[in-house]
C-alpha cells in the first residue's frame, strides 16, 4: 500500500495538464457495449476506476486493451455474458452502467448490486424505475438486479427520473442508453443535465443514436436498430481541473491549466473569484492566480450547474486558510465529510454541525499524519499537505488514483515536492 510523503509549504508555477474525464469515460466505456464492435477512447485516463471498468467488460468477454497510441481500445463483438459479477461491481459505483447496454443489447442482464446501496429510496431504485418503464421486467435475486427485456425489446416511453435526491447522473445514464435501442420514442422528464451525461448522449449520437435536448433535463430518444462503433473523445475533467485551480489557490500560486473545461464550470469559478483567486479564460484552459488575501465564502453543493458536491472536500481545504468564518453545505452527500477530522489533525478549524461545516481561517495548517477516506477527501489532504509547514503523510493514497491520473507527477512538475512511497 502507497503513500504520500508530502513537503511545504510550497509555490506552484507553470503548466499543468487536465486528463480526460473520468466521470464521463466510464458510462462511455458501458455504451461500448451497445454496438458490438470496436470502439476507442483517445484520451481515456490511466486511473484504478478505469481498469476496474475495463476488467468488468473482460469479465463478459470483451477485449479491452491500450493501442500503440495510448487509445483505450474496447472490442464488445466477442461479449457475450451479460453478467456483472459481484467481485468487481462491488469496487466501482459506475458498474452498475453497463445493467442499461445489457439488457438493450441481450435482452436480459444480470448485475450485482452495487456495494452497499440498498434498493429503498436510494438513487439505484430510480434506475430501475426508469428500465421497467421501458417494459423490462425486474426482481432481485442473491444481491443481483435480474433484469428481463419484453418479446421483441425495451419500448419507448415517457419516464419520469427524479426523486428525493434529486436527479440521477448514473440513472439517467442507464435509462438513456437502453432507450437508445429501444422501439418508438423516449422522454426522459427530470435528465440530470451534468457535462458528462451530455458527452455521453454526443457519444451514442455518433454511434447513431438520436438523441434530442441534450444538457437540459428533457431528453428525447428516437430508438434505433443498431448502433455503430465509434472512436470518441472524452471531455477534459472538470473535477481534476477543479483541483489543480485550488492547487494554485492554497498555495498562493500561479498556474496555466491546460484542457480545462471552463465553460462547465462557472459556479466554480464564481466561488474563486469570491474568495479572492484570479481565474482568466485562455487559449484551452485558463490560468489561475493568487490575488494577495483568502476570502471566506459560503459554499452549498448542488447538482449541475450548481457547485459540485466532488469540489467541496478540496475547497474546504483551501477555505481552512481563509481571513474569516466560511460554511460549507453538503445537499448532494449529507455525511461525505470524513475528511474534517484529518484536516482538524493538520490544524485547521472546523466543526460539523449537521449537513454544514463551519469553517474558522487559521493562519496556517501544520503538518501531520493524516488517512485519506474517499477519492476527494484524498486530494483535500494532498492540497493541505502543501500549503502546511512541515511533512505531512497520506496514507490509503490508493483512494486517490482512482480519479487522478498520476497527480504526484504532475503536481511535482510545477513544483510540489510529493513523494510516493510503498510501505
Amino acid at each position: 500500500m502507497d503513500i504520500f510523503e508530502i513537503e511545504g509549504p510550497v509555490q506552484l508555477a507553470g503548466t499543468i495538464e487536465v486528463a480526460g474525464s473520468k466521470n464521463s469515460a466510464l458510462p462511455i466505456m458501458a455504451a461500448m457495449i451497445l454496438p458490438g464492435g470496436v470502439c476507442k477512447i483517445p484520451n481515456a485516463p490511466y486511473l484504478a476506476d478505469i481498469q476496474s471498468f475495463g476488467m468488468l467488460l473482460e469479465s463478459m468477454g470483451a477485449r479491452v486493451a491500450r493501442d500503440p497510441d495510448a487509445a483505450l481500445q474496447i472490442d464488445s463483438g466477442p461479449l457475450n455474458n451479460p453478467v456483472g459479477e459481484y467481485d468487481i461491481v462491488r469496487k466501482i459505483r459506475a458498474g452498475i452502467c453497463i445493467l442499461g447496454p445489457l439488457l438493450a443489447r441481450f435482452g436480459k442482464a444480470r448485475v450485482s448490486m452495487p456495494g452497499g446501496c440498498a434498493i429503498g429510496d436510494r438513487p439505484v431504485d430510480i434506475h430501475l424505475r426508469g428500465l421497467r418503464a421501458l417494459g423490462a421486467q425486474i426482481h432481485l435475486e442473491e444481491g443481483y438486479i435480474v433484469a428481463q427485456a419484453p418479446p421483441g425489446g425495451l419500448v419507448g416511453a415517457q419516464i419520469f427520473l427524479g426523486g428525493p435526491f434529486g436527479t440521477t447522473v448514473l440513472g439517467t445514464d442507464n435509462v438513456m442508453m437502453a432507450a437508445a435501442l429501444a422501439r418508438g420514442t423516449t422522454i426522459i422528464e427530470s435528465a440530470a443535465c451534468e457535462p458528462e451525461v451530455a458527452d455521453l448522449a454526443n457519444c451514442l449520437n455518433a454511434m447513431g443514436a438520436k438523441i434530442r435536448g441534450i444538457g437540459s433535463p428533457r431528453l428525447v430518444i428516437e430508438g434505433v436498430s443498431r448502433l455503430n462503433p465509434v472512436c470518441y473523445r472524452v471531455i477534459g475533467d472538470r473535477i481534476e481541473a477543479g483541483t489543480f485551480m485550488a492547487a494554485a489557490a492554497i498555495t498562493k500560486s500561479s498556474l496555466e491549466i491546460r484542457n480545462c473545461p471552463i465553460n462547465e464550470m462557472l459556479a466554480v469559478v464564481d466561488r474563486f473569484r469570491q474568495i479572492g483567486i484570479r481565474v482568466e479564460e485562455s487559449a484551452g484552459g485558463c490560468r489561475v492566480g493568487y490575488a494577495g488575501t483568502l476570502k471566506p465564502a459560503d459554499i452549498t453543493t448542488q447538482p449541475y450547474p450548481g457547485f459540485p458536491t466532488d469540489l467541496q472536500a478540496q475547497f474546504m481545504a483551501l477555505l481552512a486558510l481563509a481571513e474569516g468564518n466560511s460554511v460549507i453545505t453538503e445537499k448532494i452527500f449529507p455525511d461525505r465529510f470524513m475528511h474534517v477530522a484529518e484536516l482538524n489533525r493538520m490544524a485547521a478549524h472546523l466543526r460539523k454541525e449537521g449537513p454544514s461545516v463551519i469553517v474558522e481561517g487559521v493562519d496556517r495548517l501544520i503538518a501531520a499524519p493524516v488517512m485519506a477516506s474517499d477519492l476527494r477527501a484524498s486530494a483535500a489532504l494532498v492540497l493541505a499537505g502543501m500549503a502546511a509547514h512541515g511533512t505531512t503523510t497520506v496514507q490509503r493514497v490508493y483512494h486517490i488514483d482512482r480519479g487522478y491520473e498520476k497527480i504526484e507527477e504532475k503536481l511535482n512538475a510545477v513544483g510540489a515536492r510529493i513523494r510516493r512511497i510503498a510501505v
